[in-house]
């Protein structure tokens, strides 16, 4: 039945954001079946989503930002058919989930550079791509340091080496420091790994900061969306502050 494959498609985590799972996984979920029955390879609706986002940048370099938006929800959709895909025709891969994970930050990078490039102000759009990575990193480290959400994919069943090698010194030389930062702040501040903060990170995730970045570009606004990513980092950085303890009053 439909309702089982999408439960066996699902990806075990931590936290539940709205829009992913209640709006993107179902709408991705018939594709899916569709993309199984043809067998088509979970590496392959990667590099497709990685491409509608490539094209949203190349739209809103353009200034079609209607057309931008629309990409740019492509992507978001593809990139929860590629999960669910793999998951439910057993073809996992650590080549598929590095190429996700270097696709998404190629992507935002390619998003945010093509806003700088149509609409000016670089330093804004650097802080809110720095920003908007950060807080995708204390979303996905948070999920993953809460608890063990299964067992890596077997880099040994990869029959391309070379693609695996690339894939993964990328992801490694990016996204190391990024897990070291936040396993870090997880050591210090362990409220971070608590069920309401898992779900209050997750509901910045990808799929929802996209889905926001569309919004924006429908509204003719882009550069709010940097700010919007500056703010985000802002209030969990607020968050995170040691408070001090309240001063005792001597008689």
């Amino acid at each position: 039945m439909r309702s089982d494959a999408l439960a066996r498609s699902r990806k075990r985590r931590n936290g539940y954001e709205v829009l992913c799972e209640a709006v993107f996984r179902p709408l991705a979920h018939p594709l899916v079946l569709v993309l199984a029955r043809l067998r088509v390879p979970p590496p392959a609706v990667v590099a497709a989503a990685g491409a509608a986002g490539f094209a949203g940048a190349i739209e809103i370099g353009r200034g079609s930002l209607i057309a931008a938006a629309l990409l740019v929800q492509l992507k978001t959709l593809l990139d929860n058919a590629d999960g669910q895909l793999a998951r439910l025709t057993g073809r996992t891969s650590a080549f598929g989930r590095y190429l996700d994970s270097d696709l998404d930050l190629l992507v935002n990078a390619a998003l945010f550079a093509a806003v700088a490039w149509r609409y000016g102000e670089p330093l804004l759009v650097v802080a809110g791509f720095v920003a908007l990575t950060s807080v995708l990193s204390l979303n996905f480290n948070a999920a993953r340091l809460s608890s063990v959400s299964g067992a890596e994919p077997d880099e040994k069943l990869s029959s391309d080496k070379l693609s695996l090698s690339l894939a993964r010194g990328f992801y490694r030389a990016v996204y190391a420091p990024q897990d070291r930062l936040a396993a870090w702040l997880v050591a210090r501040r362990p409220a971070l790994v608590s069920p309401a903060a898992v779900t209050a990170l997750a509901n910045l995730g990808m799929s929802s900061q996209l889905a926001v970045l569309g919004l924006f570009l429908v509204l003719g606004h882009p550069l709010g969306f940097a700010w919007l990513a500056i703010g985000e980092l802002v209030v969990i950085g607020l968050a995170l502050f040691p408070q001090r303890p309240p001063v005792q009053e001597t008689a």
